[in-house]
């Protein structure tokens, strides 16, 4: 790089005299990667600036919500529009109701949705309601997936706490986790077994339909039905965290691409155009248990902020009125994961990749990764010089083995093509 990382070294560091380890979110700390991380301060299209001038091909999005690319010009007309109007009221809005229509019509499983402020809130209150529907205490996740932070459900989960080698977390008593059970991926036998020993127990299965939190894994073939299938037998609630996948791999999200329709679905990231949003939804004989309706609590002061509806709507709205952009994505997508694939071959360095879409990883290993326990053994030393590197050459991917990759609307055949450069250049370095 042309200017070093001297302002983003000072920036961090009076940070972290102020926030734990000068970050929001863990691996923003670039903790599994090593190096310093460069402090962005603008955005635009396919590209971020950091504080040094520093510029990179982004393919983070702000870990999924981007897909229009940074600061987007139909987006952030949304949000200056809907600020000049008031940034929050603490009352409801037309924009509410707006938004809803947009995400009811793309997934026909969802007939009511209420908008809170996170992913980790979605998930968490549509437990809660899969809880109060049933009568039942015990919840299915799996091992690996990461659906937030709330305490129940940081059990062998993924994402950041995959990568700083954590198997739950401090402060999280057992008494808490005790009726959660944590299964492998993709294993029918498990699931089976679990109905089996807790038959009428069971109040939800919730999935990441494909993961994104131990990096990209697709769900086996006819796996998403087995869930389907198992779950409606056993009156238990299938729900669909499409935090990641909602909008990203297609317009009615990952539910649409393989056909299948859970009880309840989380969603964030897109659906708020980059702001903070999460929302939960569901059939309306489900979802009218939720207060004022029904007996279920949840509320957040800020839930369904303005600004955040104006951005979603504006992303929602693009990508209905551009359907083309998928079938874009997919093809960038699928040019970029094997034009790096078959560059890291050429040097007879161990690499395999994951892509549905235009989320991917590529994994430092030389077997197919179907799991956590196959996704654990990637080789995180390897990808962490892979990651300072590409760094180096201006190429900006998630901080961690563990995590998905982006592609937005705004990258470029040239973006692709000079990644997949330097890459090779990266390669050529790899002993």
């Amino acid at each position: 790089m042309s200017h070093g990382l001297e302002k983003s070294r000072v920036l961090q560091q009076r940070a972290e005299k102020l926030i734990p380890g000068g970050v929001d979110s863990p691996v923003r700390a670039f903790g599994s990667v090593g190096g310093e991380p460069p402090i962005i301060v603008r955005g635009a299209g396919s590209r971020m600036w950091d504080a040094d001038s520093n510029q990179y091909i982004d393919y983070v999005g702000s870990w999924g919500p981007l897909i229009l690319g940074q600061a987007h010009p139909e987006v952030v007309a949304a949000v200056e529009a809907a600020a000049r109007n008031g940034t929050s009221f603490g009352a409801t809005t037309p924009a509410e109701a707006d938004l809803a229509e947009e995400i009811v019509r793309a997934m026909p499983a969802i007939e009511k949705i209420r908008f809170v402020s996170s992913g980790t809130e979605a998930t968490m209150s549509a437990i809660r309601l899969a809880r109060a529907y049933t009568g039942r205490k015990y919840i299915v996740k799996f091992e690996g997936c990461y659906h937030g932070h709330a305490d129940m459900l940081l059990v062998k989960a993924g994402s950041g706490v995959a990568t700083l080698g954590i198997p739950g977390s401090a402060g999280v008593p057992e008494e808490v986790t005790q009726f959660t059970l944590a299964l492998p991926y993709n294993d029918l036998a498990a699931v089976e077994l679990a109905f089996e020993k807790f038959s009428g127990q069971i109040a939800c299965v919730i999935v990441e339909p494909v993961v994104g939190n131990m990096g990209c894994v697709p769900p086996a073939p006819g796996y998403l039905k087995f869930l389907r299938e198992i779950t409606a037998r056993a009156k238990t609630l299938l729900i669909f965290d499409e935090v990641m996948t909602g909008f990203r791999l297609g317009y009615g999200g990952a539910q649409a691409l393989f056909g299948i329709q859970p009880d309840l679905t989380t969603l964030g990231k897109i659906i708020g155009g980059g702001l903070p949003v999460g929302a939960y939804g569901g059939k309306a004989a489900i979802m009218n248990l939720v207060a004022p309706l029904g007996p279920m609590y949840q509320a957040g002061t800020l839930s369904g902020n303005p600004l955040a509806m104006a951005a979603g709507l504006a992303t929602l709205r693009y990508l209905r009125q551009h359907p083309e952009v998928y079938a874009q994505l997919e093809k960038s997508s699928a040019a970029l994961v094997d034009g790096i694939l078959q560059s890291a071959r050429k040097k007879q360095i161990p690499l395999e990749a994951n892509r549905v879409g235009a989320m991917f990883t590529w994994f430092f290993c030389d077997q197919p990764v179907t799991d956590w326990t196959s996704a654990a053994k990637s080789d995180t030393k390897k990808f962490a010089r892979f990651h300072r590197a590409m760094l180096e050459q201006g190429i900006y991917l998630p901080p961690s083995q563990f995590e998905a990759a982006f592609m937005s609307t705004a990258h470029t055949a040239d973006d692709v093509q000079a990644t997949i450069g330097a890459a090779e250049q990266v390669f050529d370095g790899f002993s």
